[in-house]
């Protein structure tokens, strides 16, 4: 009933990648959090796949970002400019993109 999933190994090389660029650009410290991940778009008019971001810079101060791209494809460009990283706060709203 239950299954787990891995992403396939290729994948996860460019999810660490994404990581490293996330902790650089935003200067995440060594003791936070950073989750990357791929997911299947489920949206109407969403791409395909896309590649989600979460990161933490203190216990409760969470950012998250989308790319509408699937890993893979996803470029330090695609990254939103560190100045910019309060309009990035998660405030739980699920709806956000």
């Amino acid at each position: 009933m239950f299954t787990t999933r891995s992403p396939a190994h290729d994948t996860l090389e460019h999810l660490d990648r994404i990581e490293a660029w996330v902790r650089a650009r935003f200067s995440v410290p060594d003791d936070q959090i950073v989750l990357v991940s791929e997911e299947r778009g489920r949206v109407p008019g969403f791409p395909p796949r896309l590649t989600t971001i979460l990161f933490w810079m203190a216990r409760d101060e969470r950012y998250r970002f989308r790319v509408f791209k699937p890993a893979a494809q996803v470029d330090k460009s695609d990254l939103p400019l560190a100045w910019l990283r309060p309009a990035l706060i998660d405030d739980g709203d699920a709806d956000c993109c």
